[in-house]
């Protein structure tokens, strides 16, 4: 064996960081974990991730894989990738080793994000930077009809970010639940892939739906146009959670 892989879980708030990706300049989830692996194992790696999270979006359950050429336990890896993590909201919450053409990215069947909302007149402080807080009230009802819209195999260029770089926006969303519970209201979305912004924008425009001031119609234009500018306001990037990705057995 010329290597060892390691998968990893990991969970951190995206609060403060440029996103996943390490990026020139700036401060990102990538490169911190980078330089917590090379400071116990000397070797510099690069983790690939399930999903490739935005500046403010945070993870419960992000997928990640990087290669080391010596061997060394698995909870001593996690050990010390969380040690020289601190201070950082980042931590890994699993750790083992898998096989060699396991690919956190490429060998993923699913993704599944999480949005909050908290919908209240009160301004947050608990959940400051981690929910959007929407003050008027929200037809969760009307939310969940305009959602029906979305599920399946469509064209979502509406609800791709302006940057996308994905060749084609023809995806499969299998799945738009949203649940309520007192103040919170939660979006869950699940896919083989997403766009670039295609959470925020799909609930973007689901919260025009739940402000009245959006009908059913509006959804279903929206994702007919086939046009960027055709969808609702962007939801902010701090209510938004990457929840975990799917993997086959075999590939696990």
């Amino acid at each position: 064996m010329d290597y060892y892989r390691y998968k990893i879980t990991i969970e951190y708030l995206g609060t403060g960081f440029a996103g996943w990706q390490r990026q020139d300049d700036v401060f990102s989830i990538q490169q911190r974990l980078e330089e917590a692996i090379y400071q116990f194992s000397r070797e510099k790696v690069t983790v690939v991730a399930a999903g490739r999270t935005d500046a403010g979006v945070h993870a419960l359950g992000q997928i990640a894989h990087f290669d080391l050429s010596k061997y060394l336990d698995p909870y001593k890896v996690l050990e010390a990738i969380n040690h020289f993590l601190r201070p950082y909201t980042i931590g890994v919450i699993d750790c083992s080793l898998t096989d060699n053409d396991f690919h956190a990215r490429f060998s993923a069947i699913a993704r599944h994000y999480m949005y909050r909302v908290i919908n209240r007149p009160i301004p947050l402080v608990i959940d400051l930077n981690r929910a959007w807080w929407i003050r008027q009230p929200l037809d969760v009802d009307a939310m969940r009809r305009g959602a029906l819209n979305l599920i399946g195999h469509h064209d979502f260029t509406s609800f791709r970010g302006k940057y996308c770089q994905a060749k084609s926006a023809v995806k499969t969303l299998s799945k738009i639940e949203i649940t309520q519970e007192n103040k919170e209201i939660r979006f869950y979305l699940s896919a083989p892939s997403f766009l670039h912004n295609m959470v925020r924008n799909i609930v973007g425009s689901l919260v025009l739906m739940g402000r009245g001031v959006w009908q059913e119609k509006n959804i279903k234009n929206a994702l007919e146009a086939k046009c960027r500018t055709a969808v609702g306001v962007k939801a902010p990037a701090d209510g938004l959670y990457f929840l975990k990705a799917d993997y086959n057995i075999s590939k696990n």
